[in-house]
């Protein structure tokens, strides 16, 4: 795929091959990313998507080496250099080379790259999705307040687990066993006109494009609860739909075998966000 990378102070139009098998990073998983996204010279949210990646690399005991500020004018840059309509996925990582004795990682060593490169947005089409067993961590069970490379293997499992059940996606629990989110984004419901989203429990990483979700919607007029989630609400919901950076607001019209319309609540949600972002946050100038 076209992209562009920085790495210590260079671009480079190919991966730069920066680990080795002795890297703390590579070794014990002391990596932090984040995602944001850039469509039509947009960048939604690109602020909060940088500053975040700092804090998560702090959460993470590392010491960052890069500002918020910095990060978000390589990102800017990087999207210049990828052309004006492109489609791209933003991903600023922090990772830390050596350790401390065996497990913890050594702040002085943290490191950072930058990748950027081209990832259409999927088309609003629905997913189809059931409940899977796996569970999102407790904060003292895992660094749940990182945006932790650490954290998805378990939604790749309950990813499988869906996938081998004839569905695209799982929806996941936290330890207590109400709803935490879909296994690869934040997961809204609808119900008699209301949109109702797992509150923020510290069990999972609620996200830059869910708040802005919230926000907009709330500024139109719509009643957003944010709450506890039983599993069975799910199957006696209007709607069901995503919110996330790799594909914004997607509907599920498939859940646990449940034949399900993308609705007019998802709709808006999506129109809100999309209408904001064009609004608001442009980064290149308009074509034509």
């Amino acid at each position: 795929m076209a992209g562009v990378y920085w790495y210590g102070g260079t671009w480079f139009e190919e991966e730069p091959k920066i680990l080795g098998p002795m890297d703390h990073a590579f070794w014990l998983g002391s990596v932090i990313f984040d995602g944001g996204r850039s469509f039509g010279g947009v960048a939604p949210d690109l602020d909060r998507h940088c500053a975040r990646a700092v804090r998560s690399a702090t959460n993470m005991l590392m010491k960052p080496t890069l500002t918020a500020e910095q990060i978000e004018e390589l990102c800017r840059e990087g999207i210049r250099r990828m052309g004006p309509e492109a489609e791209l996925y933003i991903r600023p990582m922090f990772f830390v080379r050596k350790g401390l004795g065996a497990a913890r990682p050594d702040p002085d060593s943290t490191d950072f790259v930058l990748a950027i490169y081209d990832s259409p947005l999927p088309p609003y089409k629905g997913f189809s999705a059931c409940l899977a067993p796996q569970r999102r961590p407790a904060p003292d069970q895992a660094p749940t307040d990182a945006k932790a490379a650490a954290l998805y293997p378990n939604g790749s499992r309950a990813a499988l687990f869906a996938q081998q059940k004839g569905f695209e996606n799982a929806v996941v629990c936290d330890p207590i066993g109400n709803v935490a989110e879909f296994a690869s984004a934040n997961l809204m419901l609808a119900k008699d006109g209301r949109v109702i989203t797992p509150v923020a429990n510290g069990t999972f990483l609620a996200g830059i494009t869910r708040d802005r979700v919230i926000t907009l919607l709330r500024e139109a007029g719509v009643v957003v609860e944010e709450r506890a989630v039983k599993p069975e609400e799910l199957l006696q919901a209007d709607e069901i739909f995503s919110t996330g950076n790799y594909g914004k607001v997607l509907p599920c019209t498939n859940y646990e075998g449940r034949d399900m319309q993308p609705g007019p609540l998802a709709q808006k949600a999506r129109t809100l966000y999309f209408d904001w972002a064009a609004q608001h946050w442009r980064v290149l100038p308009k074509v034509g």
